[in-house]
């Protein structure tokens, strides 16, 4: 087995903070600083310095990380060959997912998992893809589905983590019924140049990237109402307020007085979506079965009906 206090100090590296990394593992910060104090003693070297209000790695400990990357992808392929030959699971099975992932893909996954592993406790953790990435390091999430570029997060050739592509998630043009773009097939970004936009607060993902599609499509959107909630959005919608746009894994609230609209051309806004596992547990029984099925669930996404609501 792995010494659970090279996990304590990958996740301490991560984070940056001892106190950082005690709300990750857990544990009390007081608990961390023991378990690398006595790290550092049996590796016969310091692992970490004080700068300022913060800590610094040292060289051994960077040393040490580089290496225990390849140690915990081996040791978490052993288990799951473990698991596989011997009929058993992890016990349990956590997922984790920004807010669309979570409300649209990851309940047919769990509950497909329950059915296949009535005796694992299955859990969704609802989180944004950077916390998404610090849990699984932490050993707290086993799958985490993700948005690309719109957090930091660590890149696709990361040792610690295998991520795959799951989908593309298409935006679509959000207009009120009875608007003039609602009786379309389709329309460019820049039919809307002239609309009222309801968009996410300056400074969230979403607004950004609302103002680079918008950017790309040779306009600068002009808002005149901020809202977080796809709901709260789509109400506005409907009350002939402006037009937003909404992913298509979005689910809106029916009943509402609203089109989506698909959107065609180059400037078509698309968010990336991906999965994250800790490298080597891609065999755990749990762990692939969440991925075959998360691929399944991404298939069937696609265009809710043309219809208001």
């Amino acid at each position: 087995m792995i010494d659970p206090r090279l996990r304590v100090l990958r996740v301490v590296a991560e984070r940056g903070t001892i106190t950082a990394a005690a709300q990750d593992l857990n544990y009390t910060p007081s608990a961390v600083s023991h378990q690398l104090r006595t790290l550092s003693r049996d590796v016969g070297a310091p692992l970490i310095e004080q700068e300022g209000r913060g800590i610094r790695l040292t060289t051994a400990a960077t040393t040490l990380l580089a290496r225990s990357d390849e140690l915990f992808a081996l040791w978490e392929g052993i288990r799951a060959e473990v698991h596989r030959s011997s009929g058993t699971g992890l016990g349990h099975l956590n997922l984790a997912g920004f807010s669309t992932a979570a409300s649209a893909l990851l309940p047919a996954v769990a509950a497909t998992a329950v059915r296949e592993f009535p005796e694992s406790h299955v859990r969704i953790i609802e989180a944004d893809p950077a916390v998404c990435f610090e849990m699984l390091l932490a050993d707290q999430v086993d799958v985490a589905v993700v948005v690309v570029g719109t957090h930091p997060l660590p890149s696709s050739g990361d040792p610690r983590f295998e991520q795959h592509p799951l989908l593309e998630d298409q935006l679509d043009l959000l207009v009120p019924a009875g608007h003039p773009l609602a009786e379309r097939r389709s329309a460019t970004l820049a039919d809307a140049a002239g609309e009222r936009w309801i968009m996410d607060r300056p400074g969230r993902p979403h607004h950004q990237l609302v103002l680079s599609a918008c950017a790309a499509a040779g306009f600068s959107p002009a808002q005149a109402h901020e809202v977080i909630e796809w709901d709260t959005g789509a109400a506005l919608v409907a009350a002939g307020l402006g037009v937003a746009l909404v992913p298509r894994l979005a689910r809106l609230p029916a009943g509402e007085e609203f089109v989506r609209v698909p959107l065609r051309g180059a400037d078509s806004p698309v968010r990336h979506v991906r999965t994250g596992i800790r490298r080597g547990t891609a065999d755990q029984p749990e762990i692939a079965l969440a991925l075959r099925e998360l691929q399944r669930v991404a298939s069937l996404v696609q265009l809710p009906p043309r219809e208001s609501g």
